[in-house]
């Protein structure tokens, strides 16, 4: 993947009263990739922005930006990143294309009417750049606040929740459009708890809850990795125990024992070929059921049960 854009290497981040914020997280990035950090509230997404854009001061660790320290030259690498905050903040007062004008200008980039057409035209916005942003709906709201963070043409941009509290027609808009920055080069790192826009947009997904980084790697790695298969068998008649040759398989009895609920696998197929050897085995037995339902676990499926601590991920 060549170098990366974003080295993060033990970073934690204790405040005032012991709350640790952020627990030695390490972290790569990769120029034009698109990476979501997955979190509940107060895991530690929001913290970790903020001490790569400068506005937290880290405890511990080191963060690199395009091959610098970014404790020492924190000017330049400001410059090359861009940051869409979770919360929406500008005067209400001031103009749509005012407002971004002024936002390159706050980067040291030299006017540019040109530019700022084309972020508002790709924005949709347009049209809106006349208008004060407290005339604007709460979407629109949020477009002109990435409008702002592509005023100075960032490398790195950083999306911090941002579909939180947009109607889902206008997160698909905005879905497209992130996908477009990522196809005219930028590196976009989003956090966000809507796991549909994780599954949607990323190349990669980390998750994070109480300041530590539990997991990183491709979609599909996580679910051959860590995705399960569960199946539902009603049973005609109720058994009191499991039949021994039953035994060897991740199965229970559920329902006064009208069910048998196999949960297992691995995400690579042994769950569907283990059910299918148990359907087997109670035809063997003379064992009757009367309908089987089955599913694979979802992403969703997979980030509930770390957070819950339901499953472990090797290291």
């Amino acid at each position: 993947m060549g170098e990366p854009i974003l080295e993060i290497h033990g970073l934690s981040k204790t405040y005032r009263g012991g709350v640790r914020a952020l627990d030695n997280v390490d972290l790569a990035i990769h120029r034009g990739e698109i990476f979501a950090l997955l979190g509940p509230n107060g895991a530690g997404k929001t913290t970790l922005i903020g001490a790569v854009c400068g506005l937290v001061k880290p405890t511990e660790g080191t963060i690199r930006a395009f091959g610098e320290d970014v404790r020492h030259h924190w000017r330049s690498a400001r410059r090359r990143i861009g940051l869409v905050p979770q919360e929406l903040a500008f005067d209400m007062f001031a103009r749509v294309d005012h407002a971004v004008e002024y936002s390159r200008g706050m980067f040291g980039c030299p006017p540019s009417k040109a530019r700022i057409e084309e972020v508002l035209r790709s924005l949709s916005l347009w049209d809106k750049r006349e208008s004060k942003i407290r005339e604007l709906s709460g979407g629109m709201k949020r477009r002109v606040m990435i409008a702002k963070a592509l005023s100075h043409d960032p490398e790195l941009l950083f999306l911090d929740e941002p579909t939180a509290g947009v109607d889902v027609e206008l997160r698909r808009d905005m879905w497209k459009q992130i996908d477009t920055l990522r196809d005219q080069g930028t590196t976009i790192i989003l956090t966000t708890h809507y796991i549909e826009e994780a599954q949607e947009m990323a190349d990669r997904v980390g998750v994070i809850d109480k300041g530590k980084l539990l997991l990183v790697d491709g979609k599909d790695a996580i679910m051959a990795k860590l995705g399960r298969t569960e199946a539902s068998i009603s049973l005609s008649a109720p058994l009191g125990e499991l039949p021994a040759t039953l035994r060897a398989f991740p199965l229970s009895l559920v329902n006064e024992g009208q069910c048998l609920l196999y949960r297992g696998g691995d995400g690579t197929g042994k769950g569907k070929r283990e059910i299918a050897e148990v359907l087997r085995l109670l035809v063997e037995q003379g064992i009757g059921f009367d309908g089987v339902e089955t599913r694979e676990s979802s992403l969703e499926d997979i980030f509930v049960d770390l957070v819950e601590n339901r499953i472990e991920v090797a290291a």
